[in-house]
């Protein structure tokens, strides 16, 4: 009988699960002690699949998952890395339109970026030689905006649960396994893998320094498996701004500067005008003395009405005022 270990060769791990592969559902329920099917409606629910939508399935061994996966109408693709798994997969699921089964390395994935809106592996990602380059194809893989899930084993935070697990695991489960298994010893391989796999925070990390962001994790049982999930940001828009003519802008002041006529113009008006009021000024004043009828004219002969002038100033003054308060005012105000 074939058992991995923890250097976790390909090839030693895909014959492994060859041979456990027509019995694998039923070992995996007993050991679970009924809890892997809780697990998948958990990891269910935290993928969210919806009708219409493409989920890669890593991992996937006999198409269980798949299968809880694809049940709201989503197209599923079922990878796994052991033949014998997928045979036995095709045959369960041959009835089943929304689950397609892919022979695949889970660090070198045969499908296009951006390909799934989703992607998840259940129990598989702690038999992988090289994990973090796993979570990296499932980053390359997966829609922008699209979702992680990772169900796998884990380390119970409270000291109790996890004396009584690593218990369960050297002693309970190897009877167990030689019971339903058939290959009891690919179990010990199960036992070590689980024990030396890293916590909660630790994978978490991982998902991170792969480039998924809100990522987030819960325990399932106490801690014993945990549920992590993160997702792949969503790509910035990028906006091309034409360029702006700034040349002919800085063009123009050139045409101000032609005000040279205006020198002429404006020495000839003011010589004009300075003599030609000088002359009009000087006609009027003898003009007004042969007539005696301008001088019996006292009302109209103040003509202080350049005194009004001085009228003017106090007007001014309260006209200043009241356009004042009718701008700022109630500019201020409002």
């Amino acid at each position: 009988m074939s058992k991995a270990d923890l250097s976790k060769q390909p090839a030693q791990v895909a014959a492994m699960f060859d041979q456990v592969s027509t019995r694998y559902d039923r070992t995996n329920a007993v050991l679970s002690v009924g809890n892997a099917a809780l697990w998948r409606v958990a990891t269910t629910r935290a993928v969210d699949p919806r009708a219409g939508e493409t989920i890669l399935d890593v991992a996937a061994g006999t198409g269980t998952s798949s299968a809880s996966l694809a049940r709201n109408g989503a197209s599923v693709v079922a990878a796994d890395f052991s033949e014998g798994m997928i045979e036995v997969g095709r045959q369960r699921q041959a009835d089943n339109p929304f689950v397609r089964f892919v022979q695949a390395d889970a660090t070198a994935l045969p499908f296009e970026d951006d390909s799934f809106d989703a992607v998840t592996i259940s129990f598989g990602l702690r038999n992988i030689v090289d994990p973090k380059k796993a979570l990296a194809e499932f980053y390359r893989v997966v829609k922008p905006g699209g979702r992680v899930v990772v169900c796998e084993f884990s380390q119970p935070p409270l000291s109790p649960v996890r004396a009584g697990y690593s218990a369960y695991l050297k002693y309970g489960m190897p009877v167990l396994a030689r019971v339903a298994s058939s290959n009891p010893a690919a179990y010990e391989y199960l036992m070590e893998s689980i024990q030396a796999w890293p916590d909660q925070r630790a994978l978490a990390a991982w998902l991170r320094e792969a480039g998924f962001e809100r990522v987030a994790y819960r325990n399932l049982t106490a801690g014993i498996v945990a549920l992590h999930r993160g997702f792949k940001p969503e790509r910035p828009a990028v906006v091309e701004e034409p360029p702006a003519p700034k040349p002919k802008a800085a063009a123009k002041p050139k045409a101000a500067a032609k005000p040279k006529p205006t020198a002429s113009t404006t020495t000839k008006p003011t010589a004009s005008t300075t003599t030609k009021p000088a002359a009009s000024a000087a006609t009027p004043k003898p003009k007004a003395t042969p007539k005696p009828k301008a001088a019996p004219k006292p009302a109209t002969a103040p003509k202080p009405k350049p005194a009004a002038k001085p009228k003017a100033d106090p007007a001014s003054g309260g006209s200043a005022g009241s356009e004042s308060s009718a701008s700022t005012v109630p500019s201020e105000g409002e």
